[in-house]
């Protein structure tokens, strides 16, 4: 059963809390990336037959085969894959931006441009649940940004082959290339490249313990998104919310992941008590009771806190992945809130809205980091370039300031650089 707190009872380690992942993986994530830079495409077999079970003969998904998913998949999820994704590029055109150019006159022009980066890895998570969503959010704004060269990566099943709907959605997003990896193998792969595998200049996407270790060990080689942790939402709702419509929105995220958290946070005893009466009536008619109820058990919590200005602050503290404000006028508490991953508004704004079909994007800072940081947009996968011009009347007037900043800091090499063209002019 899900624990019930007052908030002036809490000790502050209830409160902030975070999931812990519970493996210690560093070291079998170094071995396998020591592994696949050493023996490139001959690891990431070994490795799939090791993990996946299931000997492969080509790593690469054909185009046939992306054809035959296709036509696996019934038509009515085809068309909610084009109007999810056609959602996902209205939000994230919207996130495009240009360089500009700084003329200040006297010979001087300053600027910054912005380039894509030439190559994308996406990685897809298999396992106990296919993601056809993350597809989109991953690879949409990628191709939005101009990324010339988008890979993915995803493990296979038994079969040798990739689920169809993970390949179809694929198909939607304008995916160049896709391989049948997982895991930590895959993530050194695209960070290192393999006879098969390109090196990228950028991986995204989420994953378990091993996929997040990896991601974090090949950081600097190459760019990533984010170290993604278990799944998170809390809920701030008045004492007029409807506790089965709350009840229901923890478990959406309490079902993917033993670990995911699922938080309530409301100024009323009444309401938290009923919503934790709703949770055991609805935990048993999941198909994913057991994960649910780990999640529930072991990491959900319910907040009772003195008045809704409160349960905000709490929000703000936490940071959480997901926030939903469950309240009437909604927008009158917005600007309260300062850290959160993504914010859905009102009473008839689940959190699965944002994972399958408003638009923005469902790849989110997890475990606080939205204190610092932000959801997966075009930005992750362009960098920007300043460039300088001055012309010898301006750099001449600049000149001796420059020097004398230089010799202020010690550096007489930086100082004669900027006299220098004085003496070779005279």
């Amino acid at each position: 059963m899900i624990r019930l707190f007052k908030f002036s009872e809490m000790k502050p380690e209830d409160v902030f809390a975070r999931t812990d992942i519970g493996k210690k993986v560093d070291a079998a994530v170094s071995e396998i990336i020591r592994e696949v830079r050493k023996h490139g495409d001959a690891a990431l077999y070994a490795y799939t037959e090791a993990f996946d079970r299931v000997k492969l003969e080509s790593l690469v998904v054909t185009p046939e085969e992306i054809e035959e998913a296709r036509s696996l998949v019934e038509p009515e999820f085809l068309a909610i894959l084009e109007h999810s994704a056609a959602n996902i590029r209205l939000f994230h055109e919207k996130q495009v931006r240009t360089g500009f150019i700084l003329n200040e006159g006297e010979g001087t022009v300053l600027g910054q441009k912005i380039t894509p980066v030439d190559r994308a890895g996406l990685y897809v998570p298999g396992g106990t649940a296919a993601y056809p969503s993350t597809v989109l959010m991953d690879a949409i704004p990628a191709k939005i940004a101009g990324v010339r060269d988008v890979v993915m990566t995803t493990p296979p099943g038994r079969d040798g082959k990739i689920n169809p709907a993970i390949l179809a959605a694929a198909s939607v997003a304008g995916v160049d290339r896709i391989f049948k990896i997982g895991g930590a193998q895959a993530i050194a792969a695209l960070a290192y490249g393999t006879e098969t595998v390109p090196r990228v200049d950028k991986i995204v996407g989420p994953g378990n313990a091993y996929v997040a270790e990896a991601k974090k060990q090949v950081y600097g080689q190459v760019s990533i998104d984010m170290i993604a942790g278990p799944s998170e939402i809390l809920i701030v709702a008045d004492s007029a919310s409807n506790p089965a419509v709350l009840a229901a929105d923890l478990l959406s995220q309490a079902e993917h992941d033993k670990m995911a958290s699922a938080v309530l946070v409301t100024d009323s005893l009444t309401l938290a008590e009923a919503v934790r009466d709703e949770l055991e009536k609805q935990i048993p008619l999941l198909e994913r009771a057991e994960i649910a109820r780990a999640s529930i058990d072991q990491n959900g919590k319910i907040i009772v806190a003195d008045d809704l200005i409160s349960a905000i602050d709490i929000a703000n503290e936490i940071a959480p992945e997901h926030l939903e404000l469950s309240v009437e006028h909604p927008f009158d508490y917005l600007d309260r809130i300062r850290h959160a991953g993504s914010v859905f508004l009102g009473k008839n704004c689940p959190e699965a809205l944002g994972d399958y079909f408003a638009g923005p994007n469902h790849t989110l800072p997890t475990g606080g980091t939205a204190r610092f940081s932000s959801p997966l947009s075009v930005d992750d996968f362009v960098k920007k370039t300043q460039f300088i011009y001055y012309s010898a009347a301006a750099l001449d007037k600049a000149a001796d300031d420059v020097a004398a900043f230089a010799r202020k800091e010690g550096l007489t090499g930086h100082a004669k650089s900027a006299l220098v063209r004085r003496e070779v002019t005279e």
